[in-house]
């Protein structure tokens, strides 16, 4: 039975990173309904997260996003507006696999949003019945909590100066799984808005990697959409998984250079 429902719970991104292999994630942003996940999964990606935190998206839209994603065979994580239970919680039991936590600055925040996305021994999640992460069947609660402590992803944002400053606390924190790098809010806080060449943005990502390697956890870029290169340069560095752009961005991008096509016929 512990094996069907590790079978049930399987998360590609978490595999796809102890492999040590790069994991594409696209972030939704723009749509408001299940195709973006079958869309995703038929492009390619690994993971969609889904961004509250700079949309108006509805719990409910997003954990009808989150089922859909599962069920296309993708992970689906959340960006949550607030570091606080009544999001980390709701959305967690509507479907994501993982919260995606932004602006974290210390190790206790980092631990309070474990604290907040795993059940006990690990954490103190409640318990709400049946997911649909494991097709609300029934299981052991003590299997099920286990399960889905190993399935649930914590992802914090490295997107401020006082991130940088406690980042090898921060990496050392027990339940996290991975540091993603929001650059562009991370330059706005150093000062350097869009000087995504800058020194400091190369030595933020660099220590960044370095904590995690250490503490075998893994690095995230964001925020570099525009630039591939730096993107490359870092999944060489050690970076793992990459954000390469929003579903509006796809789009609005698609269709400008189909209406360039047809003005320059």
């Amino acid at each position: 039975m512990a094996d069907e429902l590790r079978d049930i719970l399987r998360n590609r991104v978490k595999e796809k990173l102890a492999r040590d292999e790069v994991v594409a994630s696209m972030t939704v942003r723009l749509c408001r309904s299940i195709e973006i996940a079958r869309i995703a999964a038929t492009a390619g990606f690994d993971t969609i997260y889904v961004d509250v935190e700079h949309n108006t998206l509805s719990i409910d839209a997003v954990c009808q996003i989150c089922i859909a994603a599962m069920q296309c065979g993708i992970t689906p994580l959340v960006r949550v507006p607030a570091n606080t239970p009544e999001f980390i919680c709701r959305l967690l039991d509507g479907g994501a696999m993982g919260v995606i936590a932004p602006h974290v600055r210390t190790a206790e925040e980092a631990r309070e949003i474990v604290r907040y996305a795993k059940f006990t021994p690990q954490g103190e999640r409640g318990a709400g019945g049946a997911l649909p992460h494991y097709h609300y069947r029934s299981f052991p609660s003590a299997m099920v909590n286990q399960a889905m402590n190993d399935a649930t992803m914590v992802v914090v944002m490295m997107e401020t100066v006082a991130a940088l400053e406690h980042v090898e606390e921060i990496a050392a924190v027990d339940g996290v799984d991975m540091m993603l790098i929001g650059t562009n809010d991370l330059c706005n806080e150093m000062g350097i808005t869009g000087q995504f060449d800058h020194a400091n943005v190369r030595d933020a990502f660099l220590r960044t990697i370095a904590a995690c390697r250490k503490h075998g956890k893994h690095v995230g870029v964001g925020g570099l959409a525009s630039r591939p290169d730096l993107m490359a340069e870092y999944v060489r560095q050690g970076a793992r998984y990459v954000s390469t752009g929003t579903d509006l961005s796809f789009l609005l991008a698609a269709a400008a250079e189909k209406a360039k096509f047809v003005r320059g016929i």
